[in-house]
């Protein structure tokens, strides 16, 4: 699996008991089909894991993988990122979307201004987060939320932004991010 082509599906939260089970917290909407994909594999690509579910307790999975057989090898794990390969996960329905195929979209305000492109999406715990990249300013870090992003186009390669009065954005910002149809990430 290329990361680019990978989505991230779960983390590794801990162990749980004595005998290698491992807490695993699932970014899936049904959080049992973190260990439906098949084989998960790490960041790099380079390991695979299969994942076979105990149980569940104050909302993480508890899980077995091959070869784990104590605690110390299940702590050992902790903070492993769980990918899937993009392409065993089900189409998103109309007006749905992986938040991975946010990134690298272009960037532009309600009146059409282009401020620059979607870096990454991040979620510290409060919700759904939108990096957006400028070529000559700080990124943007704006709530994911139907008010500030109230369009998502995956297929014209663009999201919408109407940022709070408090950020202020300038067309020049972006001017040079958004010169080329060659940008990486880019809607075909």
């Amino acid at each position: 699996m290329t990361q680019d082509r990978r989505i991230l599906v779960g983390v590794v939260a801990g162990a749980h008991g004595v005998k290698g089970e491992l807490k695993i917290k699932s970014f899936t909407a049904n959080p049992r089909a973190v260990a439906s994909y098949g084989p998960l594999g790490d960041r790099t690509g380079m390991r695979s894991f299969r994942l076979k579910l105990r149980g569940a307790v104050r909302g993480l999975l508890i899980a077995r993988i091959d070869g784990v057989e104590d605690r110390d090898q299940a702590e050992a794990l902790k903070g492993l990122e769980l990918y899937v390969a993009r392409d065993v996960l089900p189409k998103p329905k109309r007006g749905e979307w992986y938040l991975a195929d946010l990134v690298g979209l272009a960037a532009i305000t309600t009146d059409g201004t282009p401020i620059g492109r979607v870096k990454a999406m991040h979620n510290f715990g409060a919700g759904d987060i939108v990096e957006i990249e400028r070529a000559d300013a700080p990124a943007l870090m704006l709530p994911f939320s139907k008010r500030i992003v109230p369009e998502v186009d995956v297929a014209a390669g663009r999201i919408v932004v109407d940022p709070p009065a408090e950020v202020e954005v300038k067309a020049e910002d972006a001017a040079a991010e958004l010169a080329g149809p060659d940008q990486p990430g880019a809607a075909a």
